[in-house]
């Protein structure tokens, strides 16, 4: 096998766990609760639904609530996104391992 073959095969199965780190790495960066809590609104769980926090940010007058509220909806959307990319980047992997084995 040749020396760019590894090369692609090491970052090959190393990508699927790459983009769930920087997933959960935006998981972290989201404190929506927090946020909420700090400004004496009753939550029901750690995981606030993005709906409840899109009708906040429409109904506060709080700008400095407003703009915690979208950021924390952008790191929602951005771990959304990088979980995805986790799962559909884990079968083209497989694919490439057995292909690569085979072939070599």
């Amino acid at each position: 096998m040749s020396e760019l073959s590894e090369y692609l095969l090491a970052i090959a199965l190393c990508s699927p766990v790459f983009f769930f780190i920087i997933a959960v790495g935006f998981r972290l960066l989201d404190n929506s609760a927090s946020l909420f809590l700090d400004n004496e609104i009753l939550v029901d769980s750690s995981y606030v639904s993005g709906d409840l926090i899109r009708e906040h940010i429409e109904s506060t007058e709080d700008t400095k609530l407003k703009k915690a509220l979208k950021t924390s909806l952008i790191f929602r959307k951005l771990h959304n996104f990088f979980m995805i990319l986790a799962v559909v980047s884990v079968p083209p992997v497989i694919i490439a391992c057995f292909l690569i084995t085979f072939i070599a």
